[in-house]
């Protein structure tokens, strides 16, 4: 055999697709983009998606399409799971971590003014604002959007847990300047790992495409530019995501039914308390029922409970440890 160069363009791939099952099968991206014309049809025109392989990579691409980066200042919800925070470590910047009001268990307006005031006041203007639909409660919408409106920074809106949940009438995920869903095994529907990224404009759907395809060019050969990331959804789990789709009203309708319940069970009980809507605007998805117990009861303990819901076959967990509470993220600056 010649000897044949393997450098650059010079080395050429030779694939049998009959040995090599599905290598540049134009079928694999043909199961994604379904996937995504379903998840775009649910949420409406005006919404473009990227399907992704999880919801924290569909934050970490949001965070990096607002152009975020070493050394600036991010805004994210406290009460939330560690996935909303983490990108922004990704990226070199600082989680600045906000508390939360009482009605919904999200994002304080109080305090997130207050947080972006002083951010300014020290020349550290926050570059983006990550809100979070806790266990599928919207956050309050109205305030914590004019708040963003009113100082120019731009929000992702974390509706991982909240697929289905709406807030006057409108889905959450639609209200940021990107949304993040998630598909985890544990969430309303599923595929098995798995995440969503939305937003307004055609042109951003194809940057992040871009990137998420480890950011390769469309040459004959693979040249590199950018610095890509290996996000895009497997065509398996969009597969799996188009029949997972059709479940998702009565998946959200016996969710709905279980909190009904627990409301019934424990209403006349004066030191448990469901979270529930606070008020017509809000339609939770119920994907958790929270609980709260009050502390100032000698006769409840948090850990009894725990038991004896086990005993029934019900899983119990505490509530996500606040962010500014975590060892990782102990020097951050937190407002609350």
């Amino acid at each position: 055999m010649d000897k044949i160069a393997l450098s650059g363009s010079n080395y050429l791939q030779c694939v049998d697709n009959n040995l090599f099952s599905g290598h540049n099968n134009s079928s694999h991206h043909d199961l994604v983009e379904n996937f995504e014309g379903i998840s775009k049809k649910y949420f409406g025109d005006k919404r473009y998606t990227n399907a992704l392989n999880s919801g924290t990579s569909a934050i970490h691409l949001a965070l990096i399409l607002l152009g975020v980066g070493k050394g600036d200042e991010v805004i994210c919800q406290s009460a939330t799971y560690v996935a909303s925070a983490n990108p922004i470590n990704y990226l070199g910047a600082t989680p600045i971590f906000i508390d939360s009001e009482s009605e919904t268990g999200n994002i304080s307006p109080n305090f997130l003014e207050e947080a972006i005031v002083e951010r300014i006041k020290l020349g550290k203007k926050p570059k983006a604002i990550i809100a979070v639909h806790l266990y599928g409660m919207p956050y309050k919408v109205k305030e914590i959007h004019a708040i963003s409106k009113k100082y120019e920074i731009p929000i992702i809106e974390d509706a991982a847990e909240a697929l289905g949940s709406t807030y006057n009438g409108t889905l959450c995920g639609t209200f940021g300047d990107f949304g993040v869903i998630s598909f985890n095994l544990n969430k309303i529907i599923t595929t098995g790992n798995g995440g969503l990224l939305l937003n307004k404009s055609k042109i951003i759907q194809k940057r992040v495409n871009y990137i998420a395809r480890q950011a390769t060019e469309r040459l004959p050969y693979f040249e590199h530019k950018e610095i890509g990331y290996n996000y895009r959804m497997s065509p398996v789990s969009a597969a799996i995501g188009v029949k997972q789709f059709e479940l998702l009203p009565n998946n959200i309708k016996m969710r709905s039914e279980m909190h009904s319940l627990y409301t019934k069970l424990f209403k006349d009980h004066d030191n448990l308390y469901v979270v529930k809507n606070p008020s017509i605007l809000y339609k939770s998805n119920n994907w958790l029922s929270r609980i709260i117990v009050e502390r100032k009861s000698k006769r409840i303990s948090i850990s009894k409970i725990r038991e004896q819901f086990l005993d029934q076959n019900i899983e119990t967990r505490h509530f996500w440890k606040p962010m500014h509470l975590q060892p990782i993220f102990k020097d951050a600056p937190y407002y609350g």
